[in-house]
């Protein structure tokens, strides 16, 4: 099976990092109170969503803290621990990062020294991917893992099965064709009963 997985948010602890940055982005630089907003953002850009920033700031706060942010991202529980079974178990590994270039940092290098040193086995890598549907059909990926909505939409509209990682940003949005998985081993349970 090829599977293609997305990298922040699904097999890293993203949120955790990138909401603690931006708000002290938001009481420092904006001098804002952090207040942030409920419901769901189908977006990969959720921090825009959260406090209604303006492209603007939503790049200023990126061009502050991107590099930080990537180098301090640790895995989700048990995701290293599952990746390896299902390597292990003959499946290909795409990771498929929606992660952009940038002028301050060699982001490339950072997210492969990130990847070798949490032991996270995958067989290709793709930086960049703005359209992950492109991607998935190139690669023939049999199943497609994320926490953004509407990557996970775009790919099960056009029969890929597909998995939504929950996340606190995501979780009110529903599609008859996504699974929505929990955690690492919720994912590996429906991967393995749907083999």
């Amino acid at each position: 099976m090829i599977i293609g997985i997305d990298i922040d948010d699904t097999i890293t602890d993203t949120y955790e990092v990138m909401i603690n940055y931006s708000q002290q982005y938001v009481i420092d630089v904006l001098k804002k109170e952090p207040i942030l907003k409920e419901g769901n953002c189908a977006e990969a850009y959720y921090t825009r969503y959260l406090y209604d920033w303006k492209n603007e700031e939503d790049f200023d706060f990126l061009n502050i803290y991107y590099e930080k942010i990537m180098k301090e991202l640790k895995p989700k529980t048990l995701a290293v621990e599952y990746l390896k079974r299902l390597h292990n178990e003959g499946n290909k590994i795409i990771l498929i990062t929606a992660r952009w270039k940038s002028e301050k940092f060699d982001v490339e290098k950072c997210t492969i020294e990130w990847i070798k040193n949490n032991n996270i086995p995958y067989d290709k890598l793709i930086i960049n991917a703005e359209n992950k549907l492109i991607v998935a059909k190139q690669e023939k990926i049999d199943v497609f893992i994320d926490d953004t909505f509407k990557n996970c939409k775009m790919i099960a509209d056009n029969g890929i099965k597909t998995y939504l990682m929950d996340t606190r940003v995501n979780r009110g949005l529903i599609d008859n064709k996504i699974e929505r998985v929990y955690s690492w081993p919720h994912l590996y349970m429906k991967l393995k009963h749907n083999d």
